[in-house]
């Protein structure tokens, strides 16, 4: 379906897998280590509340479809999930095998291999994992705006139970920073927008068009049952410093959106980058930097390594690839010969307080996007916190209008594809279950 996106050579190629696919024998030689917990704390710390014990139990029987099942009942994207979630931090890093200093079971792992083993298994023809409801009389329209993970997951289940969701994509490419964000050591391009062929042939509808440009809120509102608002977010950050406008300084996601999709991209004469900020997105350009090559990668960060908002275990890993951390640093202004990048002077603070300039050919700024308010604040009743996300209610994700629903990083300022998938997943569910009692009123 996407063919034309994934044709040529791309740099996110040169990048392998970090966890490559498990065969049949690995996967249920670690499947069987799992001791099924009856009160299993690696659920509890699911957001989706996947029943991890029951697939992994499937799996040690050679029941991977009923495995897949399993996982994509609760998360629709549970393929991506499992190659994207920091499940270090979540369900493996909470499995009872950690209390007793032994390798905890790869939850991660053992769910990318039943699905994916199911997923190609029925695109070559086999079983169908779910088979949609089909539309009857009652069924509704719901409007997407976005094509990101949690409009994405409130199509699919909204299809699944017979409904009739049309996603709006600004964008050429769907998926949201799942094809266009994720480093691609965890996810390619080619296996984000694969999943988005998954999901649209549940009977999701996909179209090309702007919400406040092309398509209109009111024409929405009125032609549609519900609404759902999978925004996500803007563009880059910028520091604000002198020097900063000009070629060789980069918003970081949009840096890995074109190191996933363009063709012309390369890194030649790139010989130190240096990536501002400390959280995920910044370790994974410089993760991404160095996997590619350029010798002397460091990032740049305002506090000590202590306060990062970047996982530890990724961290760990970008210093194991030979990144650098240059800590309590403030940038004061980008340093340039003409137009050409030379270096970041920054300002220490602490024992070593001063100026220091820190040569690079390349800055990639990580220090997080902007919100989408203006598309938000067009549509009637809905309101925004004093951090530009959407308000929502925490159960059903509605906002304060009864037919607009929300979910993904335009709610919650910016966190897992899981997130955004259980806030898709709970929107459907909540918009199903409100229908019935509208038409009786």
């Amino acid at each position: 379906m996407f063919d034309s996106a994934l044709s040529g050579v791309r740099l996110e190629d040169q990048l392998p897998d970090a966890k490559p696919l498990y065969t049949p024998g690995q996967a249920r030689a670690e499947a069987e280590r799992c001791l099924y917990c009856s009160d299993a704390p690696c659920v509890r710390a699911c957001p989706t509340e996947i029943d991890i014990p029951t697939f992994i139990k499937k799996i040690a029987t050679d029941n991977v479809l009923g495995a897949a099942r399993t996982i994509l009942k609760q998360n629709i994207l549970g393929y991506s999930c499992a190659r994207v979630c920091p499940v270090e931090v979540l369900c493996v890093g909470s499995c009872v095998y950690n209390d007793w200093h032994r390798e905890p079971i790869p939850i991660g792992k053992l769910q990318r291999f039943a699905t994916e083993t199911a997923l190609e298994e029925e695109a070559r023809g086999g079983p169908r994992i779910f088979t949609p409801k089909p539309a009857g009389p009652g069924a509704r329209r719901v409007a997407l705006v976005g094509a990101g993970p949690a409009s994405l997951a409130c199509a699919a289940y909204l299809a699944l139970e017979g409904h009739r969701p049309v996603i709006f994509e600004k964008r050429a490419l769907p998926g949201g920073l799942n094809s266009t964000g994720v480093a691609p050591y965890k996810l390619h391009l080619a296996d984000a927008l694969a999943e988005v062929s998954y999901v649209l042939s549940l009977g999701v509808e996909l179209r090309q068009g702007a919400v406040g440009e092309g398509v209109s809120p009111e024409e929405l509102l009125q032609e549609y049952d519900a609404i759902f608002l999978g925004l996500g977010l803007g563009e880059d950050n910028r520091l604000g410093i002198p020097g900063e406008d000009g070629p060789g300084v980069y918003g970081a996601t949009a840096f890995i959106e074109r190191l996933k999709t363009d063709q012309s991209l390369t890194l030649n004469g790139l010989r130190r980058a240096l990536v501002v900020g400390g959280g995920n997105t910044a370790i994974d350009v410089a993760r991404e930097l160095a996997q590619l090559g350029v010798p002397d990668v460091a990032m740049v960060y305002r506090r000590e390594r202590a306060s990062m908002s970047g996982y530890a275990h990724e961290m760990a890993q970008a210093r194991m690839e030979g990144v650098r951390l240059v800590e309590r640093a403030t940038p004061l202004a980008v340093l340039r010969d003409g137009e050409r990048v030379r270096g970041l002077r920054v300002a220490i603070s602490g024992p070593e307080a001063g100026e220091q300039d820190l040569l690079a050919e390349g800055i990639f700024l990580a220090i997080g996007q902007s919100k989408l308010r203006a598309v938000a604040s067009l549509f009637p009743g809905v309101t925004l916190d004093s951090r530009g996300c959407v308000v929502v209610d925490p159960i059903s994700r509605r906002t304060g209008n009864p037919k607009v629903y929300a979910g993904g990083d335009c709610i919650n300022g910016g966190k897992e594809v899981v997130n955004a998938v259980a806030d898709g997943r709970e929107a459907a569910r909540h918009m199903i279950q409100d229908w019935p009692t509208a038409e009786a009123a």
